[in-house]
């Protein structure tokens, strides 16, 4: 595998990095960039003309990570060569988050399954549910085969985020999967996360799906803000430092959840992921030394 990344900002321009020298004909190019840069024709059409042959896969994101060096307002374009593997795409539109399961299903249904060895999937950040669409992804998922990825970003306006189809195109309401093939391929993953809990448990009494009504009783986003103090008028942006950290089980391993929106009519909180009623949930802030 042979790997090039390249880098634009607006003070440097284009700027290009070989990680591992002869790049001839890259099949992927996988694309990070600030919702500012999705909206830009030249600069993506740059990168179309750089490598006409190559399928497309990338999202708009809350920060952009070039090297070992996070970024913001920029975009990091990595090409990628395979010697002996190949690839599968697959697009299909999440209008409303109960699209979700069934985004998940028709992906797995629509890849090849002979061959398979991962798959790695990138969605619409606001208009998905993120639990149901893993479930529905976990259908039928062959035996042995990860799924990886996440949820695209558009910094803290919450507003509109974009995924790449396989031309180089952006696209809102769309979520995109790669299959990857071939038996000298290895994959590794993981995860980390820069919160720290604070507070006392308490538990989720009102929830449909990923949609927080009710914590110990009492309307969620008045006590959510009464945590929050002056950081409550920034909401749902200043959510991004203060999710939840849940769990459903009180010897379970928690998971976080973040904020997608807020309804201040109904007191309710939307969230990237399920929150079940009887589940227990904390407060976390962010670290930043952990977070890098």
């Amino acid at each position: 595998m042979i790997l090039e990344q390249i880098t634009w900002n607006a003070s440097k321009g284009w700027v290009r990095q070989k990680v591992s020298s002869g790049l001839k004909n890259p099949q992927l190019v996988l694309v990070f960039a600030s919702s500012a840069q999705f909206k830009s024709p030249e600069q993506l059409g740059y990168l179309q003309a750089m490598f006409p042959y190559a399928g497309f896969m990338g999202c708009s994101t809350s920060g952009e990570i070039a090297g070992t060096s996070v970024v913001d307002d920029s975009i990091v374009a990595t090409a990628i060569e395979f010697e002996k593997s190949t690839i599968s795409f697959v697009s299909v539109p999440v209008q409303t988050p109960e699209d979700s399961f069934s985004c998940g299903q028709s992906i797995i249904e629509t890849l090849p399954k002979e061959g398979l060895k991962h798959v790695f999937v990138l969605s619409d950040g606001l208009n998905v549910n993120g639990s149901e669409l893993v479930r529905g992804l976990r259908t039928n998922l062959p035996l042995g085969v990860a799924v990886t990825g996440g949820l695209a970003g558009d910094g803290a306006d919450f507003v509109e985020t974009f995924i790449l189809n396989k031309s180089g195109k952006p696209e809102s309401h769309k979520v995109t999967a790669i299959g990857f093939y071939g038996e000298d391929l290895h994959f590794g993953y993981g995860s980390f996360g820069g919160w720290d809990t604070f507070g006392i448990d308490r538990q989720v009494t009102k929830s449909k799906n990923n949609v927080l009504f009710e914590i110990d009783n009492q309307p969620a986003l008045a006590l959510y803000k009464s945590f929050l103090g002056e950081s409550a008028n920034g909401l749902p942006a200043s959510g991004l430092l203060f999710p939840l950290s849940m769990r459903t089980k009180a010897d379970e391993t928690p998971v976080v959840r973040t904020i997608l929106s807020v309804n201040e009519d109904e007191q309710s909180i939307t969230f990237a992921g399920d929150l079940p009623e009887g589940s227990f949930v904390r407060l976390m802030k962010a670290n930043t030394d952990r977070l890098i």
